[in-house]
């Protein structure tokens, strides 16, 4: 195996490494640092928060978006499969129609079971 063939992509990575640590090294030192009371003062609420935001979340919450990213990209999965449909034929209908069969079997799954309820 010749390693030279991959010499550019290295340099590019040291490159691209080096530029990004010196950018934010450089905004550090010379960027003007001046803090007042508008710059440390609640940015999006327009209040001072009154609990800890470090609060933990149901774990239900985590549930339901890894079941929604799950599922999302699941169905990114039908495009490409809807594009070529005309060229792989019975065999590649009868394949995803399984994989769309075990995916709605896993969903009535996880709605039997109670993780998509929010109580």
């Amino acid at each position: 195996m010749n390693y030279t063939e991959y010499l550019p992509i290295f340099i590019f990575i040291v490159i691209a490494f080096s530029m990004s640590l010196g950018f934010a090294l450089l905004s550090g030192i010379v960027g003007p640092n001046k803090p007042d009371k508008e710059k440390l003062s609640a940015y999006e609420c327009g209040f001072e928060p009154f609990e800890d935001a470090r609060v933990k979340f149901d774990v239900r919450f985590y549930l339901v978006a890894i079941l929604f990213i799950i599922f999302d990209l699941e169905v990114a999965f039908l495009f490409p499969w809807a594009i070529s449909l005309s060229l792989i034929g019975l065999v590649g209908y009868f394949s995803m129609m399984i994989f769309l069969f075990i995916l709605t079997v896993g969903f009535v799954y996880e709605w039997k079971k109670g993780a998509l309820d929010w109580e």
